[in-house]
């Protein structure tokens, strides 16, 4: 079991940390271009596409969780249902944001209210890198399909290729032909279609003998797609609540002034360096939680959440002991800024408790999600933002950030508290044969 957890959480690790390489090669790539403009107007355009995005973040989960109980059940025509569902889901979805993109456009803009330099060339990048949205949304169907089908390596092959490709071309872009941030925009574009065709691609090269089952007019009817918007509505909603909270944390630190701004940027690294990991290990949850439930083998079903949770713990205690010792080194990395790292010391011990507090929060999602249900992930992440906002409500005052990070561990804690409280209902074998009846 411990073999199989790890040959789907490491590509899924690998996958993950290619995103900030990404962005961290797009503000390089800029900030060589002589204008501080370059480096806001990346910055925000990114910002944009991450929220856009992260909204539709179901469509890799829910396909995940859908296509793993299908594996599971040995159900081929079930399998490919689920992929035909959620690529129709993603295209109308993408028609939409190309249709709203002016709309959208100004509204994000008026929200964030740059100078008018930075505006004009974030605007050029999000109107370039908008017409990658097809390809964006319908990949995340391809990886959450992947995952479900057991294999998180094809996720990965598509994300390394989605970096390099990048990479490349916005260099081409940027410095042979003089483009600018258009060229960064150009080449994010470029990837994400690259991306896809080889999705596609390795699809129709392991996969190609499901073509057969693919049934698109009966796939999309009503009645065919109560389940999926069923799972999907609610795990865009507990999207909701994580977006609502971390936007919160962001824009209150925003207020407490500059330091603490960029204290709590800082500091948040080290809590998205371990979401990294720790999501590698919620991904293998999702597929094998599936799996199992699919199977009706409550047996191996709790043998797989044993044993993640041992990884858990495990990693948890690991990047305790690592961020204990080589925390305040790693911030030294990230900026030279002394009154920065000296106010950090103030806030470091909240870091400390993260990955305590927070690992089972990640590996609950994937059980959950793998075991389609998804309401009880939902209310618990409710739950937990509420008491977010109470926590931070009831006690702030001459010491707002500390109560602030106060309040984020509790969020955390909650989170994985509430689902280990509803989540036992997926053990049994009444649970087991309703999903199988389905």
């Amino acid at each position: 079991m411990n073999r199989r957890i790890l040959h789907l959480a490491i590509p899924s690790i690998v996958s993950n940390i290619t995103v900030p390489l990404l962005g961290l090669v797009d503000v390089t790539i800029v900030g060589h271009l002589g204008a501080p403009a370059y480096i806001g107007a990346i910055a925000v355009g990114g910002l944009l596409f991450n929220i856009l995005y992260w909204n539709f973040g179901f469509l890799r989960m829910g396909t995940s969780g859908l296509t793993s109980q299908a594996y599971g059940r040995g159900d081929e025509t079930a399998q490919v249902r689920v992929l035909v569902q959620a690529l129709g889901v993603a295209l109308i979805s993408a028609c939409g944001i190309l249709l709203l993109q002016y709309p959208v456009e100004r509204l994000a803009f008026w929200l964030i209210g740059t100078s008018g330099e930075v505006e004009r060339h974030a605007v050029t990048y999000f109107r370039i890198c908008i017409w990658g949205a097809p390809a964006v949304l319908s990949m995340y169907c391809f990886q959450g399909w992947f995952v479900g089908m057991q294999n998180s390596r094809y996720p990965m092959y598509v994300s390394i290729a989605v970096t390099a490709v990048n990479i490349v071309c916005s260099l081409v872009f940027v410095f042979a032909f003089g483009m600018g941030v258009a060229g960064v925009a150009a080449g994010t574009m470029v990837a994400s279609w690259s991306g896809l065709a080889l999705a596609v691609g390795i699809w129709l090269r392991r996969y190609g003998h499901l073509r057969r089952l693919a049934a698109w007019r009966g796939s999309l009817q009503w009645q065919a797609m109560r389940r999926f918007f069923a799972v999907n509505r609610d795990i865009f909603l507990r999207t909701l609540c994580l977006i609502a909270v971390t936007t919160f944390f962001t824009s209150t630190g925003a207020r407490q002034g500059d330091i603490i701004l960029a204290v709590n940027t800082l500091l948040m690294q080290l809590f998205t360096l371990f979401s990294y990991i720790m999501d590698g290990f919620a991904y293998a949850a999702e597929a094998l939680a599936g799996r199992y439930v699919g199977a009706c083998d409550l047996q191996q079903l709790r043998r797989a959440v044993r044993c993640l949770f041992g990884w858990g713990t495990g990693m948890a205690v690991a990047f305790t002991a690592l961020y204990a010792v080589g925390g305040e080194g790693f911030l030294g990395l990230l900026t030279d800024d002394a009154s920065v790292i000296a106010a950090s010391a103030d806030y470091f011990y909240w870091v400390l408790a993260i990955p305590l507090a927070g690992f089972a929060a990640f590996l609950w999602d994937g059980i959950l999600i793998g075991a389609t249900a998804t309401r009880r992930m939902l209310w618990a992440i409710a739950v937990a933002a509420a008491a977010f906002f109470v926590v931070y409500y009831a006690f702030s005052g001459a010491t707002n950030n500390h109560v602030l990070w106060c309040a984020f561990l509790v969020y955390l804690f909650l989170r994985g508290a509430m689902m280990t409280l509803w989540g036992r209902h997926i053990f049994t074998e009444d649970y087991l044969r309703r999903m199988a009846g389905r």
